[in-house]
Formats: C-alpha cells, sequence, structure tokens
C-alpha cells in the first residue's frame, strides 16, 4: 500500500501569509562530536546526492584552522580528490552536494564557500534573491569573491559579523536580517573548533542529537545511521550545535520553540524520505516544486522575467509564430502550451514530436520562436530539433530542470523549473514545473508584445501561486484513488477522456500508465469517441474522464456529461475528475475525484496529480518497479 505523504524531516506546510517555498535541491550536513568529521559528513553526502550532483565539497576544523576540498560532478569526484589529497583529521565538518543554481557546476562555484582569509565555510541551499547587491557592496569594502554564486555573499559577511560579534551564532543572526530569498545556510568558523551554526528560511534544516555529538542536515537521510533523535527547525530561526547543547533562537535572538521527535524508519529507506518509492516521494514534493519555480519571477517594477533572457524584447515582437518540441511527457507540457501562448498571445502555436520535428522540413524562419522543453536539458530528439531549428535561424528558448545542460547553452533564452533532482523514471513534478514554466513563457510574450496587460499578468501569476495550496490538497484526499487503483490491478485496459486541456492530460494519464502498471492504456479527446473509439467500449471497462470546470467554457462541460452519459450507457465504470462542487457529473460517475477549483488553463496542475497516484499505486499492485519501469532510462541522450 503506498502511504499518505509523511512529512518525515520538517513541517515546511507550515507557512505564514506571504510566505514563499523555494527548495532548491541541494544537501547539507554539519557534525560537532568525537567522531572523524569528514568520515560522518560523506557518508552523510551520500545519502543526500539523489538532492544535487552536480558538484560536492567539505569542510573540516583541525589544528586551528579551516581545510576544504570540493569538485564539479558527482560525489566520487570529491572522494576520489580526498584520497589523493587528505585533509587533516578534526571532529567538526560540514559538507554540501549541489544542484546548481547561481552559476554553473564547476570546481569554484562547487560549495563550501570561504572568506578572504580562509576562517569561514559556509554552505547553502536555496536562493538569496538580494545577492547582487550584497555583492557590490562587498566589493566596495575591498572583498575579493571568486565565485559566480549567491553562496560566497555569505562567508564573506560571516566574516565580518564574526569579527564584530566573537559569536558565530550572533553573526549568523545578522546576516540572515540582510538576506531575501529562502535558504539554509550551515557554517564554521576557525576560530570556533566545536561550533557549527545553522539557519533556515523556507529551506528544510534539522538536528540530529546523539550522545555527545550533534548534526545539522537537509534530510535526516544523512544522520540517521547515527541517531535517531531529532529537531524539526521551524521558519526564521538560527541553530548553534555544541556537542553537549542545541541552542535555538529566531533571526532576533529570541529562544524559539522547537518540536522533537524520534525517526522511525531505519537507514535502508533514509534516501527515499519515508517512501517506498522515490516517485511517491517527487509526488508530495509537487507543491514545493511548483512553487519555486514561480518564486522571484515578477520583479520591482510589476513585470515579469525569466532566467536568461538573450533575445531582444524588438525581435520577439517581430515573431509570427510559436513552436513547441518536446518528447514524452514534456511534449504533453508542449500540448497545453499551445492552448496558453495561443490565448495570451493570439501567435499561432504548433506542437512538435521532437524525434520527428527535423525529418518532416518544417517551415521555420527568423521570426519563429521554438521552445525546447526537456527535465535534463540532454535529450538527444529534442537537442537535434534545437539545432535544426537554428540552422533555419529561428530562436530558440529552452525551458529545463538542469542547470548548464546542453539544451539551455545551446539556446538563445532559458527559463529553469526549479523541480530539484527527479529520480523516478515516470516525471511527476517535473512536469507539473514545465506547466508552470509553459505558463511563465506565455505570459511573458505577452507581456513583450503587449497582447497583456501587467495587471492580467499578475492576477494569473496570483492564481498560479494558489496552485502549490490546492495539490497539496488534492494530495491529502488520495487514498479512495489508491484503494481503487488496487481494485483494477487485473485489467488490461484503461481508456482516458478529456477536452480543451483536459485532453493532454487524459494522455499524460494514459502515458504513466503505460510506462509503470505495463498496461494498455490510451488518451482521446472526448469528441472524438463518435469517430471509432467508442467501438472499443465494453462493459466494465474503466474509462477516467478530465471535466473542464463548469464555471469556465461551460459548452465543453455539457458537451463531455454527454460523452459520460455515451459510455455509461454502454457499460463503461466510469472514473470522473471534476471540480468541487460540479454537481452535473455526479449521477454518471461510478467513481468521483474531486478537485479544486482553477481556472481552465491552470487545471491541468490539479487534475493530473490523481492520475500520477493511480498509476503508481496500480503498478505496485501489479508487483511492478515503479521507479525504474523495464526498458525505460531517465534520459534518452541516443535518437
Amino acid at each position: 500500500m503506498i502511504p499518505a505523504a509523511p512529512r518525515p524531516f520538517c513541517d515546511d506546510a507550515k507557512r505564514g501569509e506571504g510566505d514563499h517555498e523555494r527548495i532548491i535541491m541541494c544537501g547539507i550536513v554539519g557534525y560537532v562530536g568525537g567522531q572523524s568529521a569528514l568520515d560522518v559528513v560523506v557518508a552523510g553526502l551520500k545519502r543526500l546526492e539523489y538532492r544535487g550532483y552536480d558538484s560536492a565539497g567539505v569542510a573540516v576544523l583541525a589544528d586551528g584552522g579551516l581545510a576544504s576540498t570540493k569538485k564539479a560532478g558527482k560525489l566520487v569526484n570529491l572522494e576520489k580528490a580526498l584520497v589523493e589529497q587528505p585533509l587533516p583529521a578534526g571532529t567538526t565538518g560540514i559538507g554540501h552536494t549541489r544542484w546548481a543554481t547561481h552559476g554553473g557546476p564547476t570546481d569554484a562555484n562547487a560549495h563550501p564557500h570561504l572568506d578572504n582569509a580562509g576562517r569561514v565555510a559556509v554552505v547553502h541551499n536555496g536562493i538569496i534573491e538580494n545577492f547582487a547587491g550584497l555583492r557590490a557592496e562587498l566589493a566596495e569594502r575591498g572583498h575579493d569573491l571568486a565565485s559566480e554564486t549567491d553562496t560566497e555573499v555569505v562567508a564573506h559577511l560571516l566574516a565580518e559579523a564574526y569579527s564584530s560579534t566573537g559569536d558565530p551564532a550572533e553573526a549568523m543572526r545578522q546576516v540572515c536580517r540582510q538576506l531575501e530569498g529562502a535558504f539554509t545556510l550551515v557554517a564554521v568558523h576557525a576560530d570556533e573548533p566545536d561550533v557549527v551554526v545553522g539557519a533556515r528560511r523556507n529551506s528544510p534544516l534539522v538536528v540530529g542529537v546523539g550522545e555527545g555529538e550533534a548534526f545539522l542536515a537537509s534530510d535526516v537521510a544523512a544522520f540517521i545511521a547515527h541517531t535517531r533523535s531529532a529537531i524539526e527547525l521551524g521558519q526564521d530561526q538560527v541553530v548553534e550545535l555544541r556537542r553537549e547543547s542545541v541552542t535555538v533562537t529566531d533571526f532576533d535572538g529570541q529562544p524559539a520553540e522547537v518540536r522533537k521527535y524520534h525517526v522511525d524508519w531505519d537507514a535502508s529507506a533514509a534516501e527515499k524520505g519515508g517512501y517506498d518509492y522515490f516517485m511517491l516521494k517527487e509526488i508530495a514534493e509537487q507543491p514545493k516544486a511548483v512553487a519555486d519555480t514561480l518564486l522571484g519571477r515578477i520583479d520591482g517594477s510589476g513585470a515579469l522575467h525569466l532566467d536568461e533572457v538573450r533575445i531582444a524584447p524588438s525581435v520577439l515582437r517581430e515573431v509570427d509564430k510559436v513552436v513547441v518540441v518536446a518528447c514524452g511527457t514534456a511534449y504533453h507540457a508542449g500540448m497545453i502550451a499551445k492552448y496558453a501562448i495561443e490565448h495570451w498571445t493570439r501567435l499561432p502555436c504548433e506542437t512538435e514530436l521532437a524525434s520527428e520535428f527535423r525529418y518532416r522540413d518544417p517551415i521555420l524562419d527568423q521570426r519563429t520562436l521554438v521552445i525546447a522543453i526537456s527535465q535534463s536539458g540532454e535529450t538527444m530528439d529534442t537537442l537535434m530539433a534545437l539545432r535544426h531549428a537554428r540552422e533555419q535561424g529561428a530562436k530558440v528558448l529552452a525551458i529545463c530542470n538542469t542547470n548548464g545542460s546542453t539544451i539551455p547553452r545551446e539556446s538563445d533564452a532559458v527559463l529553469y523549473t526549479h523541480a530539484g533532482p527527479e529520480v523516478a523514471v515516470a516525471s511527476t513534478k517535473a512536469f507539473l514545473t514545465q506547466l508552470v514554466a509553459c505558463y511563465l513563457v506565455a505570459l511573458y510574450l505577452g507581456q513583450t508584445r503587449g497582447t497583456k496587460w501587467g495587471d492580467e499578468i499578475r492576477t494569473v501569476v496570483r492564481q498560479l501561486s494558489e496552485v502549490p495550496g490546492q495539490v497539496e490538497r488534492v494530495l491529502e484526499t488520495m487514498e479512495p484513488v489508491r484503494a481503487l487503483a488496487r481494485s483494477l490491478a487485473h485489467k488490461n485496459t484503461v481508456l482516458f477522456l478529456g477536452r480543451h486541456v483536459g485532453y493532454p492530460v487524459a494522455l499524460e494519464g494514459a502515458l504513466k500508465l503505460k510506462e509503470l502498471a505495463y498496461m494498455h492504456a490510451e488518451g482521446f479527446a472526448a469528441g472524438e469517441l463518435k469517430h471509432g473509439p467508442i467501438a472499443l467500449i465494453e462493459d466494465d471497462l474503466p474509462v477516467v474522464v478530465v471535466v473542464p470546470s463548469p464555471r469556465g467554457r461551460s459548452v465543453l462541460h455539457e458537451k463531455i456529461v454527454s460523452n459520460i452519459q455515451e459510455i455509461r450507457a454502454r457499460g463503461a465504470r466510469t472514473i470522473v475528475i471534476a471540480e468541487e462542487g460540479d454537481e452535473a457529473v455526479v449521477p454518471y460517475a461510478d467513481h468521483l475525484i474531486w478537485i479544486p477549483a482553477a481556472p481552465t488553463l491552470l487545471q491541468p496542475l490539479v487534475a493530473t496529480v490523481p492520475l500520477q497516484v493511480f498509476a503508481c499505486e496500480l503498478a505496485t499492485a501489479r508487483g511492478n518497479e515503479v521507479d525504474q519501469p523495464r526498458n525505460l532510462a531517465k534520459s534518452v541522450t541516443v535518437e
């Protein structure tokens, strides 16, 4: 049985009004105690490598100083460097495994980051949104910053603050009060060989308490082999770790209440956060992933901006056609993008399978904008489509989840999703964040071309900001969906129907079932039933129907209710996904799955989630390998 979404580490669901969640998936470990800090930290990083594998590094306090090693690439590169050039032995240290955000995955950008004197080391998870201004101020005061990251400014600020306070925790509090954004920070100072300090704002950080030792980590996975006693840190808190004590305050220095808890799962499940599968964990992470991708997209003037746009607004205003190229799940995101782009920009938009694109001699020129969608940024079919488009003079904008990968590097612009590493082959949180990115691109084009007013754009962004809470609500009501999936494990076929943006959702639901359950599953546009597919309907055949909101395009709603009646009259078992309060579908649904009300174009963000849970549970009931289904790879790097 698939468990309901647990929160084994920290209760990030507790948000104050106006709080934002931007969890950039990096792994952090801190240790103070009697063991070899290097051994503890590296072992912890191995448990956390799923959180980031662009680079890794460690810092150890020893012999009155601070020693650090860091390497680009996976953790094995760091381990090799530590064998070739060992660090001195010490019992206090920190480590980091990185998912690159600010600055590419290089040795210089890897964490930890040090101040100019080499006395402070800091590791960081998240985004410091005002780092550019802080960096400029540090440069004016004579600091020499060596990396491209936002993190390095913290090391220099901590060094300044410690020089005036002589207290590492107070120095951390002073620095945190200067920072904007979402961050976890863990730092050590060579003058304080038995102290590790950490801070948390909108990014996970948990304390482990052992006998004469203490730990800090992004997940309890990092220290579960040493202790199961944990402390949950709250929002805007600073923690000071010593061998025999843990002290927690708020950013103003006032004592803070904390929640202690016992971890009741063992090390073998640690890297999955207590879930049976990575896919379950990634489904549960979707509220955060969507929020992460949205945060900071509106600038101080109220305008929408993307990550890296090297296309002049004058060029975008001359675009007369948009083509979206993608494969698999990303292609379904592109199909939904077509609806949004055409509606918000009045530009014609085509969605193309990247594997077919360049072989049919598509019509492209300098006034064509090609949008390439790829989670990994290395999908070969999409990369070759991108290259063909650029050869024809088209501009290319990439939507990608992997900083510094090939597709963003070869594109003229990029919008990064912030889903974090997705381990399971079947895409879940990457798909939802791709949808968010597609909406943002459509709005940006509307802004640049003058087809959407600023207040209209801000309204849609506000509606998007409500989606994480809506997805959480869906996840809290999934037990009937799981039970339904288990009851259908013996079936050989499931059909999916949808209209408008519900049609790509139906295709995505069918794809998930094919990938995971190895079943015959097909998605159809509901209006096409009468043109052939209705012949497939037979007694007790499960048919999932994605129903559009009755509040939006009411004609579509009426038509799909008629479709449900048609298939039910022919014996189908109707599984209906409908907006809460849609009483018109109740008489014709054998199974009802309610989802929160959302604007028509945004409904896929909530309607897709039950289909992910359904496919995962059905595959589990059939005894299949959920995270690594047969014959499939996470990233397809060959044509």
